[in-house]
């Protein structure tokens, strides 16, 4: 791939994910608003997003800060909620395999749900029509899901820096924008009942796990039986 396609799929992956990324924005300014009120100061808010680009975690953290400082269950509870990500790489590997680490791990820092998503859904269009290796151009991968970064990063501080200035931001509705954000993201991927079964599943099982047990492990039991199931459901002779 020359310069100029790599430049038109870095171009086409920031173009696809443009929508998505003006709906993080908002929600961004919550967790920053948030952020506030809990008394992270705006270095502490910035290092954090910074350091740990999963708005999820980010959002579970903030509600735990206060004093004492519940440093081990703040780790823990980190690790289950961006357990979905091992599902995301997972789905990417047949399509990343085949590239050097050196590219592929830094790239995966910037695997958000959205980036990902739109990365996804233009390589499994893709696989239908050429070889997996060819399918996830990483170009189109890096523009897809590197703005995200900046955008969530920069609005997290804006609003931890506004966020006593406007008050319950909450209030304006921003708080929408993550989970209608998500359904247009599931609509998107929606390729019918059978293979929507791990999703289901998942779903189910996240439910049921919490309305029986306290706290977050509903996330690493939706994220583990998805996999399960996505395997027990596959094809085991790929």
């Amino acid at each position: 791939m020359d310069n100029y396609s790599r430049s038109n799929s870095f171009t086409q992956g920031v173009k696809d994910g443009i929508p998505l990324l003006l709906a993080i924005a908002p929600y961004a300014l919550v967790l920053g608003a948030q952020a506030s009120k809990a008394g992270l100061t705006t270095p502490e808010l910035g290092l954090m997003t910074v350091l740990n680009f999963a708005g999820g975690s980010e959002f579970a953290a903030i509600q735990l800060w206060q004093e004492p400082l519940p440093v081990l269950t703040i780790i823990l509870l980190t690790f289950l909620i961006n357990s979905r990500h091992i599902i995301m790489g997972a789905a990417l590997t047949p399509y990343l395999k085949h590239l050097p680490r050196r590219k592929v791990l830094p790239a995966l820092f910037l695997m958000a749900d959205e980036g990902w998503a739109v990365a996804y859904s233009k390589t499994l269009k893709n696989a239908a029509i050429m070889p997996a290796d060819k399918s996830l151009s990483m170009p189109y991968f890096l523009g897809a899901c590197f703005p995200f970064y900046p955008v969530w990063v920069g609005f997290s501080v804006l609003g931890c820096l506004v966020g006593p200035i406007l008050g319950n931001v909450e209030e304006y509705g921003f708080a929408m924008a993550f989970p209608a954000t998500f359904i247009v993201l599931l609509r998107g991927m929606w390729k019918g009942y059978r293979a929507a079964r791990p999703w289901l599943v998942s779903l189910a099982v996240a439910a049921a796990v919490y309305l029986v047990i306290p706290g977050h492990a509903y996330v690493l039991a939706g994220t583990f039986s998805g996999l399960l199931a996505a395997w027990f459901w596959g094809d085991k002779n790929q």
